[in-house]
């Protein structure tokens, strides 16, 4: 039976106190900051007097704790300082909102976000661009990119897709004969990434969320303990299920965790999107089907740099007619299909969230 790795767990509960610790860090330099010059916007600016802000939906995922830490290398390496803060979990919209507030006050130039709501963060960016500061999004796009002059994200809705193609294809080649009975471990109602990962991955599969396929949909706020309880529920209100998609690998996780406890591991197929090193090994231990990596080191690298090169020379990003440039996905498995391309567990060993910045 298909397990997961005690190394998994290792490294999760490390990531998730490294999280915790960068999250106190953030809150002490937003608070700490005391109020500085007026920021410096459209040119002209020198390294060392710039100062940008970075915020992420929430210390509590390995994925935005990654992200803040290439922001950071990247800050450094061009001679900027950077100031970090989180919602205190997805969905926070009201933490980013008093974050960019207090940034504001702390006289930032610019301020990179990977907004929790897409729509309601809106106004408090357009308020910080009044201000004279340069606004950026990161892995979500904001409401018809309002507020912001640039987005770098994962095209989410693709992302998704290539997941539900991938499972579709293993899952007629394993269960032929068989309907598919799946199980949605989504994030929250009306969330931007979670409806587009879910459209994505509903379209590839070939099937509709209304349709008779869908056994159980619950959602998990894209966090471990929830998805496994989120997904002991949906086991026991349907059995037979055979296939399960999870929002992201946390999310996966818990998802894992129930389905091995229920001793359903060889029997239902289970994936996710996220990409890190250890869902990688999940992936070669055989409790994910298939991941589908994203690369937050290229969203922080490529938008602390277009940052710099708006304050200096006051040159916009350029963004293609999707609003956003799309900073690559890879699915990973050890089961490779005809017609869906990917990427084995060495390949995602090595290249985990883009460590090797290719």
């Amino acid at each position: 039976m298909n397990h997961i790795p005690r190394s998994t767990r290792r490294h999760t509960q490390q990531a998730t106190t490294r999280a915790l610790a960068l999250g106190v860090a953030a809150v002490a330099a937003v608070s700490l900051s005391a109020c500085t010059a007026e920021p410096t916007t459209g040119g002209g600016a020198d390294p060392e007097d710039i100062t940008i802000g970075f915020i992420v939906k929430t210390n509590a995922n390995p994925f935005w704790v990654y992200m803040q830490e290439k922001a950071k290398e990247a800050a450094d390496a061009h001679g900027v300082t950077l100031m970090t803060a989180a919602g205190e979990a997805d969905g926070d919209n009201e933490g980013q909102v008093a974050a960019i507030e207090n940034m504001m006050t702390s006289g930032v130039d610019a301020i990179i976000i990977d907004p929790n709501d897409s729509t309601a963060i809106v106004p408090t960016l357009e308020a910080a661009q009044e201000r004279g500061i340069a606004t950026f999004a990161v892995d979500t796009q904001t409401e018809n990119n309002e507020g912001v002059l640039g987005t770098w994200a994962t095209d989410n809705t693709k992302g998704g897709e290539l997941l539900g193609q991938y499972m579709r294809a293993v899952f007629d080649e394993q269960h032929s004969g068989e309907e598919p009975r799946v199980a949605l471990l989504d994030l929250q109602e009306g969330v931007t990434v979670g409806v587009q990962r879910r459209t994505g991955f509903l379209e590839g599969f070939g099937i509709e969320l209304d349709g008779p396929e869908i056994v159980g949909q619950q959602y998990t706020n894209g966090d471990q303990s929830k998805a496994q309880a989120a997904m002991e529920n949906m086991l026991q209100a349907a059995p037979d299920i055979n296939v399960a998609y999870s929002i992201n690998e946390p999310a996966g996780t818990g998802g894992a965790e129930a389905i091995a406890s229920a001793g359903k591991a060889d029997g239902i197929l289970l994936g996710s999107i996220d990409g890190s090193c250890d869902g990688v090994a999940m992936v070669e231990n055989g409790a994910f089907t298939a991941t589908v990596m994203q690369f937050p080191g290229r969203m922080a690298e490529m938008s602390i740099e277009a940052a710099i090169e708006y304050l200096q020379t006051g040159t916009e990003p350029e963004m293609p007619e999707s609003g956003f440039v799309d900073t690559g996905t890879e699915l990973i498995t050890n089961q490779a299909v005809e017609g869906v391309e990917s990427q084995d567990t060495e390949w995602g060993a090595d290249n985990c969230w883009g460590d090797t910045g290719e």
